[in-house]
């Protein structure tokens, strides 16, 4: 990695001087075929070794990065990396080795490692990947703008613009990483397949004082595709209205005591929506929590005590989904880790689970085949079961018919916190921008970061309808597994009442 800490005045013109000079002198860590070809060779040693299934992962990726803090450049960097990532199946148990200098002898090496662990495990319950298939296939996320033609001039110049936006908080950073990914996964059983992913991820923590207080706020604008997506997604007026709106909050929320004691209801927005679908939906849906195998590492799932197809946890307005294939969205892929064709999953059908997100391994466990749920983040990550794309289905109301049906309680548009247990169970949100209803209207008073505190089940049973307006307004990075990876996904959905809901606190 090649990174620069930079801080004064003058750093901007350091910075680029340091980016021309250092990027030019970046070594191509390997090219595509030198990646690919021994990658191939990795699955013929593999099968040598005895394996019963042998797959290989070839990962190269190109970072650029920019930090900023309160309109200062901190620092700038170009991150190259490349590696192989390879798993083998002996005896049922499997093992997993890694490598990123690309000779022949540390292939060996790495893959001879990974048989001893697999023949060594000795499994109670040998791993069944299920029946065996083969894909040729060679995807590219659109990216009409290639990220690696953009020089550190147009990043720079984007950078200041969006710096631009947040002048006048208290406080402010901005993060922006363009990453493009080239993969190729082989198997042994002759699954080949190329991909390209482009992300442009951008974050920024904001806070904004006022008299009454401080209003803090971290906000991911990321973006899937290429450089067209900063002006397609409109992310400078973007970011600008959301500045204009944390300020308001500071500003104008106050506590709202005729909210509290009594039963309520609520509407959220899509971003609300977004992070519900996700924490309360999209985690405890993953087989792996379910049957217990991230137990000790990103937590369990309540839903290991309830019967798919059967058990009701949420309302019949409730219909959640899971959908890798939506384009533009930094869940969207077309194959996953495994080679398995991405579709939509039904997590909830009408208020009952209806399906959960599997891989090849937990598929057959469940008695059904992988649902193309498996990512890996990087090529020395084995892929696990993530999320990609969770959000409500659309109902078949207008926003302004749902609001009209509210005598008291509060539009929460966006929030600020979100706390939830292991089991994906016990669950709080707390609002950032958030408006009193009365009678049917929403009015001026802005309520003071109310915050919806109650049970999955709890929240899933309040909902009374969901909007019409399917939108994606929470891109984010979902952390799991240990080491940790971070997986880029997109949550969102319609504005959503739940009914009878009481505040934990407000103010």
């Amino acid at each position: 990695m090649i990174c620069f800490e930079l801080y004064g005045r003058g750093s901007t013109f350091l910075i680029q001087r340091l980016y021309h000079e250092d990027t030019a002198s970046v070594p191509l860590v390997s090219s595509l075929k030198e990646g690919k070809d021994l990658a191939e060779y990795c699955i013929e040693f593999g099968n040598k070794l005895g394996g019963s299934y042998v797959e290989a992962r070839y990962v190269k990726d190109m970072t650029r990065g920019l930090v900023y803090r309160n309109g200062e450049p901190v620092s700038g960097g170009v991150t190259p990396s490349a590696g192989i990532g390879v798993r083998i199946l002996v005896d049922g148990s499997m093992g997993f080795a890694s490598f990123d200098r690309f000779e022949k002898g540390l292939a060996e090496e790495s893959i001879t490692a990974a048989y001893k662990m697999a023949k060594n495990a000795k499994r109670k319950e040998p791993i069944d990947l299920g029946e065996p298939f083969s894909t040729e296939a060679n995807w590219k996320m659109e990216a009409r703008e290639a990220l690696t033609d953009v020089n550190i001039e147009t990043m720079m110049d984007f950078s200041n613009e969006m710096n631009k936006q947040m002048e006048g908080l208290s406080s402010y950073l901005f993060m922006f990483t363009p990453k493009v990914i080239d993969k190729y996964f082989v198997t042994s059983e002759g699954t080949r397949i190329e991909s390209q992913l482009s992300y442009i991820l951008m974050r920024s923590a904001l806070t904004a004082q006022a008299t009454g207080g401080s209003e803090q706020r971290f906000l991911d604008m990321t973006q899937a595709g290429g450089w067209e997506r900063i002006h397609e997604a409109k992310v400078i007026e973007f970011l600008k209205d959301e500045v204009d709106r944390l300020k308001k909050s500071a500003e104008k929320a106050v506590k709202v005591e005729e909210l509290m004691g009594q039963p309520i209801d609520m509407v959220v927005g899509p971003e609300v929506a977004g992070i519900i679908a996700h924490e309360n939906v999209g985690h405890p849906s993953e087989g792996d929590r379910i049957m217990g195998r991230e137990g000790a590492q990103a937590g369990e799932s309540f839903w290991r005590d309830l019967k798919i197809g059967e058990s009701q946890i949420g309302s019949k307005a409730v219909n959640v989904s899971e959908d890798p294939t939506i384009v533009k969205t930094s869940g969207h892929y077309v194959y996953d880790d495994e080679g398995v064709k991405a579709r939509k999953r039904e997590l909830i059908k009408n208020g009952i689970i209806n399906e959960p997100l599997l891989n090849r391994e937990f598929g057959t466990k469940f008695g059904t085949s992988s649902n193309g749920a498996a990512r890996a983040t990087a090529f020395n990550r084995e892929p696990i079961i993530r999320m990609a794309n969770t959000y409500f289905e659309p109902g078949d109301q207008s926003f302004e018919e749902l609001i009209e049906d509210v005598k008291l309680g509060v539009y929460m548009r966006s929030f600020q916190e979100w706390n939830i247990d292991d089991r994906r169970y016990q669950s709080k949100y707390t609002g950032s921008e958030a408006y009193l209803i009365k009678n049917g209207e929403i009015t001026d008073t802005m309520v003071k970061k109310p915050v919806m505190e109650t049970t999955s089940v709890g929240l899933l049973t309040a909902v009374d309808a969901v909007s019409n307006n399917l939108r994606f307004d929470f891109p984010g990075t979902c952390g799991k597994s240990d080491p940790m990876q971070g997986a880029p996904v997109y949550a969102g959905g319609g504005e959503i009442r739940f009914r009878n809901i009481r505040l934990g606190g407000v103010g």
